[in-house]
């Protein structure tokens, strides 16, 4: 990171903090010379060589021990919630003789409990460890996918996925609220997108295993659909329960540092102006941060932007393709290409948004793709080229889901106002899976026009206008922070008082 002893010339770095002005010491001395409540430093009699080849070492074994399993964790899930449109073409909608409506209400009532309880889970996250909320909500919701094989009837089905959106509710915020307390903020972005990148490959998986297993037809006198459900939910639960073992805590309580890893874990965290590693007691001053803030209304905007067309692309995709005029099985294959080109595009952004500290602009960026996407899906009735424009969609979207939550993870610091931050943008995010729900009607196909307007509305208004605005807002903060503007926010408070301020310190300059 580059300093001067006037600022940081990166509106994701920091300028030197009130701290370090007040008590007179250079850029990056002030908890060197004691004044922050910090780890010794196990590397202090090491060389800048030695020490950046241990750096790396951790970051490396970091990585291996947290980010593999989650990323199949959430490969599942999202797996989980949306292998309901493969069951379709194999019919699901025909056995449980569900009307149009009936579909579209069962895809609706999981988005509402999952949003419902949403915003409560990392706060569950924080209290009962990782370790075992995430194995128990897992273990939960694969018992409800196997549940949902042995429905008969609309009702069932629908009681199911609102239980299945309830046990579900809490990975997605809780995994990336977890890595935001292990990673620095120019490091989270490329992890969270390997970690997104997943429900991509679901999406190409899926499809995959919904052809394979839509082949078992009549086994046990049930359908294919139904062994979909089954066979993936008893899978769940068998990683759920694994889980137990693989699932870590926090750095502060994390089994597999040494001590000295641990000290270098949580120094790296402090110096980076998060707090998030530690142990912190919940108050409810920490809710109504989050709930004040403004950042976090328009980061919901913005994811959902992204979130309602991903889940009516996940969704629909199957469909859309075998309206185009391909029989199962082959809808089912072909989705995958988009989805693979997805995770492509989703990797990708995430490493360049680390990199460039401009997740706004990357943002801005791909939605352009979707735009383009949708507008070829609404614009042309010729099969190739609506194909290619679930392509476009697909490269428009994910990377813009993975990149909005880094963006809003980078800019809240706090360890119980991130978890509640994270919980209400993606949460809000998720109840407009009602909308993605309800837009594709059987009587639109096989052009599904307002549900493409929908998707395309969706996308110009608030992931591009809302990215942009965001960064416009904050450009306008970091200049007045730089400017000293915010500097009256921590006189006479003491050292402790202004650390508790969070992303509120004139020192912490937001990422654009």
């Amino acid at each position: 990171m580059k300093t001067t002893t006037d600022h940081v010339d990166s509106d994701s770095g920091h300028s030197p903090s009130y701290n370090e002005k007040e008590v007179g010491v250079k850029p990056g001395e002030f908890e060197s010379a004691g004044y922050m409540e910090i780890p010794p430093d196990p590397d202090a009699h090491l060389s800048e060589a030695e020490r950046a080849h241990i750096d790396k070492k951790l970051l490396l074994k970091l990585d291996l021990k947290l980010i593999p399993w989650l990323c199949l964790l959430y490969l599942i899930s999202f797996l989980d919630r949306t292998n309901i449109g493969n069951a379709k073409l194999d019919g699901l909608q025909t056995d449980l003789k569900m009307t149009n409506g009936q579909y579209n209400a069962a895809l609706s009532i999981f988005f509402v409990s999952y949003a419902l309880f949403e915003p409560l889970t990392n706060i569950l996250l924080k209290r009962l460890r990782p370790s075992i909320f995430i194995p128990i909500i897992m273990t939960a919701w694969g018992i409800i996918m196997v549940t949902m094989g042995l429905c008969h009837n609309a009702s069932g089905m629908m009681t199911a996925r609102f239980f299945l959106g309830m046990a579900e509710a809490g990975l997605f915020p809780g995994v990336n609220y977890y890595l935001s307390c292990w990673y620095k903020r120019n490091e989270i972005g490329i992890r969270a997108a390997i970690f997104f990148s997943a429900a991509a490959v679901a999406g190409s998986f899926g499809g995959l295993l919904a052809a394979a297993i839509g082949l078992m037809k009549g086994v046990g006198g049930k359908n294919g659909w139904a062994w979909i459900f089954i066979l993936e939910g008893l899978f769940t639960v068998i990683v759920g329960l694994v889980s137990f073992l693989m699932v870590h805590d926090f750095p502060d309580e994390a089994r597999f540092l040494s001590e000295q890893d641990r000290a270098r874990v949580i120094r790296r965290l402090k110096m980076d102006q998060q707090s998030s590693a530690e142990h912190e007691e919940f108050k409810m001053e920490y809710f109504w941060a989050s709930v004040l803030d403004w950042k976090t209304w328009l980061g919901a905007v913005i994811y959902m932007g992204a979130d309602c067309p991903l889940y009516a692309f996940s969704l629909f995709l199957p469909t859309i393709i075998s309206d185009l005029g391909y029989a199962s099985t082959k809808a089912q294959l072909l989705s995958v290409p988009p989805y693979a080109a997805a995770a492509i595009m989703t990797i990708t952004i995430g490493w360049y948004a680390d990199r460039s500290r401009q997740r706004g602009l990357c943002n801005m960026f791909v939605s352009l793709f979707g735009i383009v996407g949708f507008a070829m899906l609404l614009g042309s009735s010729h099969a190739g080229v609506q194909y290619a424009g679930t392509f476009l969609g697909a490269i428009g979207i994910y990377p813009a889901v993975a990149n909005t939550i880094s963006w809003v993870s980078n800019n809240t610091e706090g360890v119980y106002k991130r978890g509640v931050t994270l919980g209400f943008v993606i949460g809000w995010g998720n109840l407009n899976g009602v909308v993605s729900s309800n837009i594709y009607r059987a009587a639109d196909k096989p052009t599904y026009k307002p549900g493409h307007a929908v998707v395309m509305a969706y996308m110009i208004l608030f992931l591009l206008g809302g990215s942009a605005l965001n960064y416009v807002l904050l450009r306008a903060e970091n200049r007045k922070r730089r400017d000293g503007k915010r500097d009256y926010l921590v006189e006479g408070k003491s050292i402790k008082e202004r650390e508790m301020l969070g992303d509120k310190r004139p020192d912490f300059l937001y990422t654009l």
